[in-house]
């Protein structure tokens, strides 16, 4: 009788500790990781986005790390879709299969599955773009009001980028968005655990405070300096890329961009532990080889 396939998911917010319990879980399991987060998929920023080092990926194989570049276009239906391809051929090698990280769409792509959204061309991500540049806000808002009414009493109307979203998505499709976000669960031919690192939050804080202090000086300044022509994808709108680039335009000194990067990733930390809260299937575990013993723990019963 052939055993039961097992994904075994890890997340949390950022900074607790994730990529050092998966590679330690993987280790004990001879199973491979596969990486949940949209910006360690981009070669060319390993320090901002605390990438597993190159020692970290030769001890446990790694995959979705590094394997592209910051103008590739990604998405978490796209990720959705080449996780449940790797998988067969993880399955080969073990029963088990680590998935680590902190990008909760990516996450819940492989738990419940994405709708299925079309993938949005280039002429109409930048027919929204004008729209935006040329209304404002609440000319996305009209847009949206006449075309998707009841995407439009859903929204957070403050959030321009899922306006922006939306609408693209009807050009693409002519369709209503409400109407392709069917919010039901794919069946996944395999057990999926999942397990999100509980931290006290002043714990959390200072391990935050201290990576940001760890990425410069492992020399975040020279990655950002490196991208800097680039910084208009959206693969570059995030946390510690934003504030430094504001200290080469001249608006923000060097140590308030240090203090906003722990500001803005803490606050990004919080939003992470919101959407696991919400989330009944979560199991919490303590951090460190405490939650090492539990996940392998859970395993076995």
């Amino acid at each position: 009788m052939s055993h039961q396939k097992t994904l075994i998911v890890i997340t949390g917010a950022t900074a607790s500790g994730k990529t050092s319990v998966a590679i330690e879980v993987a280790r004990r399991l001879g199973c491979e990781i596969i990486s949940a987060d949209s910006r360690q998929l981009f070669r060319e920023i390993p320090i901002g986005t605390a990438a597993p080092t190159l020692e970290e990926q030769g001890a446990v194989p790694h995959h979705f790390v590094g394997t592209l570049s910051l103008d590739d276009y990604y998405s978490a239906a796209r990720f959705e879709e080449d996780v449940l391809n790797l998988l067969p051929r993880l399955w080969q090698r073990s029963d088990y299969a680590v998935m680590a990280g902190g990008s909760m769409m990516y996450v819940d792509s492989v738990i419940n599955g994405i709708d299925d959204i079309p993938t949005v061309t280039e002429e109409n991500r930048l027919r929204a773009m004008r729209l935006y540049e040329e209304k404002g806000l609440q000319g996305l808002r009209l847009e949206l009001l006449e075309l998707d009414p009841v995407y439009y009493r859903e929204v957070d109307l403050n959030n321009p980028r899922r306006l922006i979203h939306a609408i693209e998505i009807i050009y693409q499709s002519g369709r209503r968005y409400s109407a392709m976000r069917s919010g039901i669960r794919k069946e996944r031919p395999f057990r999926i655990l999942k397990f999100a690192i509980d931290m006290p939050r002043e714990e959390l804080f200072r391990r935050i405070n201290r990576r940001v202090e760890l990425m410069i000086e492992q020399g975040l300044e020279a990655e950002v300096a490196s991208v800097v022509s680039k910084r208009h994808l959206n693969s570059l709108n995030t946390v510690g890329y934003k504030e430094l680039f504001a200290v080469m335009d001249g608006v923000m000194t060097r140590d308030e961009a240090i203090l906003k990067i722990g500001k803005n990733t803490r606050v990004y930390a919080k939003k992470q532990l919101t959407w696991l809260r919400r989330d009944p299937s979560v199991r919490w575990i303590p951090p460190g080889d405490a939650g090492v013993r539990a996940i392998l723990e859970s395993i076995i019963e």
